[in-house]
Formats: structure tokens, C-alpha cells, sequence
């Protein structure tokens, strides 16, 4: 197990967060290759579905298992090659969608380009990230879209940075 360029405590949490999977995978010090990309973004990082099976994923259940032993260079991997993007990135392609040039954009619009544009999300997905990062729309049914990347940035825990 190479732990070369991790801290004690980027190593504990690695396997606090495989070691959860493990738990709901049956505590067989294992967890299925399926979920490589979900433990991924437990732990903070955003891999794509693509960058998940490139190093290592599947695309079923039951394919494939991992030790956290093997695990390891996995998310070093992605950790060390994961471009997240900027906020000014983002809010270029948000003001694309902007007719007015007020910051805002349609709730709806922004849920189908989330569905339908670039790596597709589910209606659920939209829904969860709507949900945490407590995005409402103003009387008109629009979003700050400014707003709206700083909170999803920030990630799920953003106090824990």
C-alpha cells in the first residue's frame, strides 16, 4: 500500500469513508468497483462517470471488488488529476443563458441544461443538488446562478475545508 503524498489524516479519512462502504456492503473489507465513483465524491472529489471506469469502476454491480489496499491508488489518482474548474469558468457558461445580464437564470432552463448538456444528471441529481445547496427561485422563477456555483463548489460540507 503506497501512502506517499498522504497525511495521517487524508489516510484516516480514506478509510473512514471505505470502511462505511464496506459497512453497507456487507463488512467483508471490500467494496464493489461499482461504487468506486460515489466513495470518490464522499470524500470531496467530483469525478466524472467516465474518469470513474477509466480508473477502475464498473458499470455493474458485482463485477469487480476492491481492498482498501487496492482502493488507494485509485483515489490518489483521481485526487491528483481532477481539474474542478474555476468559478469564473462556470459563470461564463451560466451568463450564456442570461438574456437580461441580471446574474439570474430560469429555474427550468438550468435544470435541463443539468439533464441534457455535458455529463447528463438524473431529474434526482438535480433534485439532491437543488435540495443541498438550498437554491430557490425568486418570485419570477429565476436563480442567481452566481450564487448558486459558490454553493455547489463549496461541496456538501463546505465548513469541513
Amino acid at each position: 500500500m503506497s501512502t506517499a503524498g498522504m497525511d495521517a489524516d487524508e489516510l484516516e479519512e480514506v478509510r473512514d469513508v471505505f470502511d462505511l462502504f464496506d459497512f453497507w456492503d456487507g463488512r467483508d473489507g471490500m467494496i464493489d468497483a461499482f461504487k468506486v465513483g460515489d466513495l470518490l465524491r464522499c470524500m470531496g472529489l467530483n469525478p466524472t462517470i467516465k474518469q470513474s471506469l477509466k480508473v477502475g469502476a464498473t458499470k455493474k454491480m458485482g463485477e469487480k471488488q476492491y481492498k482498501f489496499e487496492e482502493f488507494l491508488p485509485i483515489y490518489k489518482e483521481i485526487n491528483d488529476t481532477i481539474e474542478q474548474g474555476t468559478f469564473a469558468d462556470y459563470n461564463e457558461a451560466f451568463k450564456t443563458f442570461d438574456r437580461e445580464g441580471m446574474g439570474l437564470i430560469p429555474s427550468a432552463e438550468m435544470r435541463h441544461v443539468m439533464t441534457s448538456l455535458g455529463e447528463r444528471l438524473t431529474d434526482a441529481d438535480v433534485d439532491l443538488i437543488i435540495q443541498l445547496t438550498e437554491t430557490h427561485e425568486d418570485i419570477d422563477g429565476n436563480v442567481k446562478y452566481a450564487d448558486f456555483i459558490k454553493k455547489v463548489m463549496a461541496g456538501p460540507f463546505p465548513d469541513k475545508k
